[in-house]
């Protein structure tokens, strides 16, 4: 188990249910658990260890809204986002964790930035069939899910322009992580990140995700989104910070 101090535990316990709510009702809260994540562990660890329980996550995902999917979407958007895995796989596998760190502080305000900005601005919708913007989005999505799991929001994005209706969105997303996720697998186990004592804390954090996964599932419609989404836009910003200095 990891020589952690009770702060760090708790950071941990808390991005872990984090993980299990935006899994189930809050697609993309999940920024405020990476930066909790990276704030605690080595970078590259964080990534790893917090890869295993987004996956606890996916299977609560896929058992409220499997059935939602729209898979031309997901087929399409495949050849982009495995030249975005192959890519965040070798930055990882040559950076350090001081780069890595950087690299996940970066990213997370690049996703809050264009979050802000995609909100600001009226929603333009474009073709489905639009291979440019699967391109775009699926390399970025790929490379920014390998570093710090954080493509939860390029692919939000992606999943707007193409016109996806509420439970097509929740559906289609839920499938492209879970697979996305299991694929990352063996990349990151191939780079000697999941030693034993990552395996024990993730074993520890489990049921915390399933204990979120389960709010999150029960307050979907109830929340109140907008302050629910400035509170973590807020965090992760600190986060993020906290992570480039």
């Amino acid at each position: 188990m990891p020589d952690l101090l009770p702060w760090a535990w708790v950071a941990l316990g808390a991005a872990a249910v984090t993980i299990g709510i935006s899994k189930t009702a809050l697609p993309g809260g999940s920024t405020l658990a990476i930066a909790l994540f990276a704030s605690v562990l080595p970078a590259r660890t964080s990534t790893a260890a917090m890869l295993l329980l987004l996956i606890v996550g996916d299977v609560f995902a896929l058992i409220s809204y499997r059935r939602h999917a729209h898979w031309p979407t997901l087929l399409r958007l495949a050849p982009a986002v495995v030249l975005g895995l192959l890519a965040g796989f070798a930055f990882l596998a040559l950076a350090g964790d001081g780069i890595v760190r950087r690299a996940i502080g970066v990213i997370l305000l690049v996703m809050i930035a264009v979050t802000l900005w995609r909100r600001s601005r009226p929603t333009t919708p474009s073709p489905r069939g639009n291979l440019l913007l699967a391109g775009t989005y699926g390399t970025l999505g790929g490379f920014t899910t390998m570093v710090a799991n954080a493509g939860g929001p390029v692919m939000s994005m992606y999943f707007l322009a193409t016109r996806a209706q509420v439970m097509t969105f929740l559906g289609t997303s839920a499938w492209f992580f879970a697979i996305v996720n299991i694929v990352k697998v063996p990349f990151l186990a191939g780079l000697g990140l999941f030693p034993g004592p990552v395996l024990l804390m993730d074993a520890v954090l489990a049921p915390l995700v399933v204990i979120g996964a389960l709010i999150g599932l029960r307050i979907a419609r109830r929340i109140d989104q907008r302050l629910f989404d400035r509170i973590v836009i807020g965090l992760t910003i600190v986060g993020a910070v906290y992570l480039l200095f």
